[in-house]
């Protein structure tokens, strides 16, 4: 009974019901499970106004939605383009899963206004967009599971969202960008592969990029190109936020 009564109050809250609102609004379902929701808008930087606990932080969810984000995406593009090689699909998943675009994502679904006033310290990073749509992601796989959240991905983003073709067409190739910019500047810039994740069929490769031996970003991904080009994606956004 003491516990009907709570979960009652709990989701009656007026913030409980407008975030349960939002995410009804942006990805066409309610949440079971609100906290997780909560903790998915809750920067390193700072917590959301969902959450005035400092100690939480949405890095484990993001890190989970990555990796299920990147799973649906590849299957999809799997089917989508039965006949084009590997390197064509993995250019493809980066393209999709890259920070610039996922911060773009994130604006256009409406991401961006449950994080608060544009104007917060917060916001300085760019990334936050970016960061809080793959932690978003991870909760709604806690939340309703892999199938699920594999549907949310399909038909409520990349049939709303994104212009497939376009993004075959875009080419940003940070990597290189990242190298003439070293050149030009005389800095040593190295892409270091730190270590193999995961068996033959599911191995992953864990790469860092280094300028004058400090360490700027570090990605992981199914093929060292791809590592390659996410870490110089991150560290391209480290060097300069406002580009």
């Amino acid at each position: 009974m003491a516990l009907s009564i709570f979960k009652s109050i709990f989701f009656k809250s007026p913030l409980n019901k407008e975030l349960s609102g939002s995410i009804h609004n942006i990805f066409g379902f309610y949440p079971g499970n609100i906290h997780l929701y909560k903790i998915a808008l809750s920067s390193r930087s700072g917590p959301s106004r969902y959450s005035s606990d400092s100690d939480i932080n949405n890095e484990r969810l993001e890190y989970l939605g990555d990796a299920v984000l990147g799973s649906v995406i590849a299957d999809y593009l799997y089917r989508r383009f039965p006949m084009k090689p590997e390197g064509f699909l993995t250019e493809m998943r980066s393209k999709i899963v890259s920070r610039s675009n996922l911060n773009v994502l994130s604006r256009k679904m409406g991401i961006d206004h449950l994080l608060g006033n544009g104007n917060d310290s917060r916001m300085k990073s760019k990334s936050i967009y970016g960061d809080t749509f793959e932690a978003l992601i991870g909760a709604i796989y806690l939340d309703k599971g892999y199938n699920f959240t594999r549907k949310v991905i399909l038909k409520r983003i990349l049939d709303y969202y994104l212009d497939i073709d376009m993004i075959e067409r875009t080419e940003v190739n940070f990597k290189s960008k990242l190298i003439e910019w070293g050149q030009k500047e005389k800095k040593s810039i190295e892409f270091v592969i730190l270590n193999e994740i995961g068996d033959a069929q599911h191995r992953q490769y864990l790469v860092e990029v280094t300028i004058d031996s400090v360490v700027y970003g570090r990605a992981q991904d199914y093929s060292i190109k791809g590592a390659e080009k996410r870490a110089a994606e991150l560290t391209w956004e480290k060097l300069f936020p406002e580009d």
